[in-house]
């Protein structure tokens, strides 16, 4: 009896094992009364804790089937081939940002050059040619108000006499004031009153087309033209309106001159239609010169009054600009020229200088080697020398002077 028991009991779990749901309530069970706690107050608990378990074990699956697919992905070339390229490009980027911080120029150093206690004095006086300007302007408007009082006869209207007089002739240059306002250019200015740029420039005696100021008062002349200053005794307008190219009578009716009235050296006239030569235009609106250096650099030392580098405590006059960059940097001629001349000396070390046209000479100062010879004509893409550090310097720069006459001017002014 107790051998049918057994077996009966052996052919049940048989059973139990082979049918799956069966199984899945065994195992529940077993879960059942494994996790079951005391005194619980939830049904079944054992019943969650199998589903979470079931949960992270397929969680954990996914995982490592994820896993294994970046593990074989890394393995094929292309993939390789990415990676190493974005490794790379990475690298190149910190290794340019290193070199550029390493060779950028400190504001500290690259200073140097010719210093004085005291500015230069200037025997140039700029105000000289307006004063006589508008001295010879006041005589006109006198010769002009006396034609006008003879022409107005006996009926003392002396007011429109003058005025028939002005429209009838319109050789007669008058003459206007404009205030300058914000935003104002000369260019604007002198479409406004159906003039050229060189008319305003040359009346007003402007040196610098971008240092007008609002506020500034412009003398604005009836015609186009520019005031000619008599360079030597015995010019006639005559020959004068020949220079310029322009109607040698019309010339003549606007000075109240004749045509071959000798004149004297000083004398100004104004000029009708005639125009500013390219140099002297280029100068006055600052683009006469090109820079020297080709290659980005640090102005560390601008023209004028600054603190010494070489001696502490102490104000100095600078007579160039001084431009800081890698040593080795080309320079360039900042105008087409002769060179006159080659040389070192402790201040400017090796150094170049450029003769050009309208009594222009430029200085190149500090170079590490020149590349030039005294009688060479060269031109703005010449190189002349290589950036350097030598005479009286701080670190390597290029040291720019620009003589106007023998004198320095600032080269800010006439730089492109």
């Amino acid at each position: 009896m107790s051998d049918k028991i057994g077996e009966k009991s052996f052919l049940r779990k048989c059973e139990a094992s082979l049918n799956p749901k069966s199984q899945v309530r065994f195992e529940t069970s077993i879960y059942t009364n494994y996790t079951k706690p005391e005194n619980s107050l939830e049904k079944r608990p054992g019943k969650k804790l199998g589903k979470k378990y079931f949960i992270s074990e397929r969680f954990q699956g996914i995982m490592n089937k994820l896993v294994k697919s970046v593990v074989m992905s890394f393995k094929s070339n292309s993939v390789q081939v990415v990676c190493l390229s974005v490794l790379g490009f990475c690298a190149g980027v910190f290794l340019t940002c290193l070199l550029i911080t390493a060779h950028r120029p400190d504001s500290r150093h690259g200073v140097g050059g010719l210093e004085t206690s005291a500015e230069p004095e200037y025997d140039e006086n700029l105000s000289a040619l307006l004063a006589s300007v508008e001295s010879d302007i006041k005589t006109a408007d006198s010769a002009v108000l006396a034609g006008k009082n003879s022409a107005a006869g006996s009926d003392g209207d002396t007011a429109a006499a003058a005025e028939a007089l002005i429209n009838s002739d319109t050789s007669i240059v008058t003459y206007q004031t404009y205030r300058v306002k914000s935003g104002d250019m000369i260019g604007f200015i002198a479409d406004a009153f159906d003039v050229t740029q060189d008319t305003i420039i040359s009346v007003n005696n402007i040196k610098q087309s971008r240092l007008i100021q609002p506020g500034q008062y412009l003398k604005i002349p009836s015609m186009p033209g520019i005031i000619y200053t008599v360079k030597k005794d015995g010019e006639t307008a005559a020959a004068i309106a020949e220079k310029y190219k322009v109607n040698a009578e019309k010339c003549a009716n606007a000075n109240f001159v004749s045509l071959n009235t000798e004149l004297k050296a000083g004398t100004s006239l104004f000029v009708p239609d005639a125009e500013l030569d390219w140099a002297t235009r280029q100068e006055i609106n600052g683009d006469l010169f090109k820079k020297p250096l080709h290659a980005r650099y640090w102005l560390s030392s601008n023209y004028g009054w600054r603190d010494s580098p070489f001696n502490a405590g102490s104000r100095t006059f600078h007579g160039g600009l001084d431009m800081a960059v890698s040593q080795g940097t080309p320079i360039y001629a900042a105008l087409e020229g002769k060179v006159t001349a080659v040389g070192y000396n402790a201040t400017y070390g090796n150094y170049v200088i450029i003769t050009h046209h309208s009594g222009y000479k430029t200085l190149y100062g500090h170079m590490k080697s020149t590349a030039c010879r005294t009688g060479n004509f060269v031109y703005t893409n010449t190189i002349i020398g290589y950036v350097g550090s030598t005479g009286m310097s701080t670190g390597p720069h290029l040291h720019f002077t620009v003589y106007k006459n023998g004198k320095t001017i600032n080269p800010m002014t006439v730089l492109n």
